[in-house]
């Protein structure tokens, strides 16, 4: 009897425990995260100090940012080195941020999730991006970011997310761009119609 009124004791705390630690907070933190992304939910994110969304991953040299709306993670500071589409995909595949690899061209509708048409952010050049006020991203310029999803009407373009104005655009799979790799998630829509260079 003693025993299992012990168990019963023991079982409650543990499962008070349990319901009363949620998930983390905090702007920076080396883990564990407790994402639990759910496309239904909107994380809001004012500012660094209140942002419960996004979560700057210290134990990965502080290199990469969790979205905890999405569960994807970011590189923090998206490579600004003009790319075909074709060497997008590559370098993102060759990637290694925060020792880890496994990296990938976002979708569109991935890259898409960023936006915030109502952000006030500046670039480094004092041009308006479309990123929400409190997002602890580096270095994103007003300009498009190639994604992995070709153009449905024109396999030659690949769409993009242009952060000047939040909106999606269409280009030249030839032309260069800058890139903003991810990791988890859908990685590639399989039609590049074309070898990949």
């Amino acid at each position: 009897m003693q025993t299992m009124r012990t168990l019963t004791v023991g079982f409650f705390v543990a499962t008070m425990m349990a319901l009363g630690a949620g998930p983390a907070q905090a702007v920076t933190s080396a883990g564990p995260y407790y994402a639990e992304p759910s496309w239904d939910q909107k994380l809001q994110c004012d500012t660094q100090a209140t942002c419960p969304r996004f979560i700057v991953l210290t134990n990965w040299s502080s290199a990469a940012v969790l979205d905890r709306e999405t569960g994807l993670v970011w590189e923090r500071s998206p490579d600004a080195t003009g790319r075909t589409w074709f060497l997008a995909i590559s370098h993102c595949a060759d990637r290694e941020v925060g020792g880890r690899i496994g990296w990938h061209l976002p979708m569109l509708e991935q890259l898409a999730t960023l936006v915030d048409r109502t952000g006030t952010g500046v670039d480094g050049n004092g041009n308006s991006v479309k990123l929400p006020d409190g997002h602890p991203f580096q270095n994103v310029q007003a300009t498009f970011f190639w994604s992995a999803t070709s153009r449905a009407d024109d396999p030659s373009l690949a769409e993009g997310v242009y952060f000047f104005l939040g909106a999606r655009v269409g280009f030249n799979k030839s032309i260069n761009g800058p890139v903003w790799c991810v990791r988890g998630g859908q990685s590639f829509d399989g039609n590049t119609h074309s070898t990949l260079h």
